[in-house]
């Protein structure tokens, strides 16, 4: 302070103000400003995509109320939704028929059918064999199946996705490619919200819509979901045995045939005349994937035919099967039955549905009695190269 007086008598006489000895005050020292409270960050403006997206939820309400969703419901999780452009990149980015025709069953298999899978899955046919037991007599599907399609799907529930499930389907719908199939599973996802099934924070899962341990599209969990430990509700995010009877229940409802087989690998022979056996029937689903399936011939008719069981016998004579070459004439054949029609049903891809009939195949061990033969090896997850867009239900992977 005795600084600034001293320079401020010196500033006062240079510039002719008080006289010599008049007494100078120095100004106030200004009083602090008090802290003002923080102020929220500014909310970023809207890209034009965003605006679009939320357009498009605007339009969107009155189709989840005309469905019955109640109008809290509604607002409150369509609220702040927001459009994601990784889930709309990652649906782009399937491969188009160019990459999966060149993609090998013989490449695939290996890193879905690993020896870790296959371990869990047999502890878990020993730890659950309740459960296992009281499912397979009610649906008719055998325990290790059952494992086999919660092992390929999430690795037993170890891996069920965390994408934002609302978020992935409203970016699907608004994309437009599949509009009214990821319209659907928004609204059936709003309708599992508003029976309080599920908090909407947990309502998590892939990219493509599935969620839970068996990888159910929403619309999928209000048909066939079920209720495995009799707690009056069907819990496919937790509950284990609810998880299992969902599976089973699926599939019963899409042909499963009790104590049938799926497959079994062939021998086919050299000379076999594919023209003479192929599928003049144009499928009604999943085109691609049919078409690597031959027409329907008896067992009996097979055999005549040169085809051979490997590793284990082929069912009785009258049984239909078709012949499945999933790398072509050279590759490998398996005749399917129609058990393998109903997994197919849960995802539309050769390479999946012999993986897990492979793995059910395994995790009920070479000393036990087997439905089909069935080929080990390891593997890690990988979606499936040959998929197309059907299965719980209309399920789009790769």
């Amino acid at each position: 302070m005795r600084i600034w007086f001293m320079s401020s008598c010196v500033v006062l006489l240079m510039s002719g103000g008080p006289a010599l000895g008049q007494v100078v005050v120095p100004p106030a020292e200004p009083a602090p400003v008090a802290d003002s409270p923080a102020q929220p960050d500014p909310v970023p403006a809207m890209t034009l995509e965003e605006a679009k997206f939320a357009a498009w939820l605007e339009a969107y309400r009155p189709t989840a109320l005309a469905a019955g969703v109640r109008v809290e419901t509604v607002e409150a999780n369509l609220a702040g939704l927001r459009f994601s452009p990784r889930v709309v990149e990652l649906d782009r980015a399937q491969p188009d028929d160019s990459r999966i025709n060149s993609y090998r069953f013989a490449e695939y298999l290996p890193r879905r059918l690993n020896n870790a899978r296959i371990g869990q899955g047999r502890r878990l046919r020993s730890d659950l064999s309740a459960t296992l037991s009281g499912i397979e007599s009610k649906y008719g599907v055998q325990s290790e199946v059952l494992l086999g399609i919660w092992g390929m799907e999430t690795s037993y529930g170890n891996d069920s996705g965390s994408f934002d499930l609302l978020r992935s389907l409203a970016s699907l719908a608004y994309d437009g490619r599949r509009a009214e199939l990821f319209t659907g599973e928004l609204t059936a996802a709003l309708q599992i919200l508003d029976r309080g099934v599920i908090p909407r924070w947990k309502l998590l899962g892939s990219w493509a819509g599935a969620t839970g341990q068996p990888q159910f599209l929403p619309s999928s969990w209000l048909n066939y979901s079920a209720d495995g430990d009799g707690d009056g509700r069907a819990d496919i995010w937790t509950s284990r045995p609810d998880v299992l009877a969902s599976i089973g229940n699926y599939l019963a409802k899409h042909g499963w045939k009790a104590g049938q087989p799926w497959a079994t690998q062939v021998y086919v022979p050299p000379g076999l005349d594919r023209e003479r056996i192929r599928d003049l029937v144009k499928p009604s689903q999943c085109p691609r994937v049919m078409s690597k399936h031959s027409r329907w011939l008896t067992v009996k008719e097979w055999r005549g035919l040169g085809l051979a069981a490997l590793g284990t016998s082929l069912p009785g004579d009258a049984m239909l099967a078709t012949l499945v070459e999933p790398d072509g004439p050279a590759g490998g054949g398996y005749l399917t039955y129609g058990n393998y029609r109903a997994i197919l049903r849960y995802n539309c891809s050769n390479f999946y549905a012999l993986s897990v009939g492979l793995l059910a195949d395994a995790v009920r061990g070479p000393d036990q009695p087997r439905a089909a033969d069935g080929v080990r090896g390891d593997t890690q997850p990988e979606p499936a190269p040959d998929s197309e867009p059907v299965g719980p239900e209309n399920r789009p992977t790769l």
